[in-house]
């Protein structure tokens, strides 16, 4: 029996760039208790925070908001309490599998988070750790700011016109589009990207990836079963 596919897009990517949380795990339950705490002791509206969390460094998050804090002090001891704290954290459906079927050089991660964290929610989701990661710390601008996709891409030896970004958050999505790469946006984890024009997958489970004889990569929606 074949299965039987849909491409999701018209051309191939020489590989393929992730974000992490939200991206391919989910760590809002901890996103939401650590950041929730923070606030609350800021004096902020835990709820209005978590709208402006999402897909950029903690230290960025922080120096916006004009609090009388050390913007990179705060976001160490964010990051030591996200590092101790992994319950509840998943994968997004299907992003094992998937990342598995791909061929080690030809993906990447690209997370805010700085490298024991991602390293940490990457063991708790179960997810493979990828032989390129650029991390908040390699970037001397996050997210918007396309410099880490750019990085990544250099890194696996493409261009990143050439790569297809995953993202679940607006800085990302910019982040990914200003580097010149195609992005999908992935929205099972929370709903911040919601109205992006995009393509659009809530997990990873009915998608997979098709390697050519050049090496480079499509995308595909499995449709149903033909016997």
């Amino acid at each position: 029996m074949d299965t039987l596919t849909t491409a999701l897009f018209p051309k191939k990517f020489a590989a393929l760039l992730f974000d992490m949380d939200g991206t391919l795990l989910n760590s809002m339950a901890v996103v939401e208790r650590v950041w929730g705490a923070w606030a609350v002791r800021n004096g902020l509206d835990p709820l209005e925070l978590m709208k402006s969390v999402h897909g950029v460094r903690a230290s960025d998050t922080i120096r916006k908001l004009g609090l009388a804090v050390d913007p990179d002090l705060e976001a160490h001891a964010l990051a030591a309490a996200e590092i101790a704290d992994v319950d509840g954290i998943v994968e997004i459906p299907g992003a094992i599998a998937f990342l598995n079927s791909l061929p080690p050089e030809r993906w990447a991660i690209v997370t805010s988070a700085p490298l024991e964290l991602a390293k940490r929610r990457l063991a708790a989701a179960g997810l493979p750790v990828p032989h390129h990661m650029v991390t908040g710390e390699d970037v001397t601008a996050g997210k918007p700011d396309p410099q880490g996709y750019r990085l990544a891409a250099q890194r696996l030896g493409v261009r990143a016109e050439d790569c297809l970004v995953f993202e679940d958050a607006p800085a990302g999505i910019l982040a990914g589009s200003s580097a010149g790469a195609e992005v999908a946006v992935i929205t099972g984890a929370h709903a911040a990207a919601n109205g992006t024009p995009h393509l659009t997958l809530e997990h990873y489970a009915d998608v997979e990836a098709r390697i050519g004889g050049d090496g480079w990569l499509s995308l595909h929606r499995r449709r149903g079963i033909r016997f």
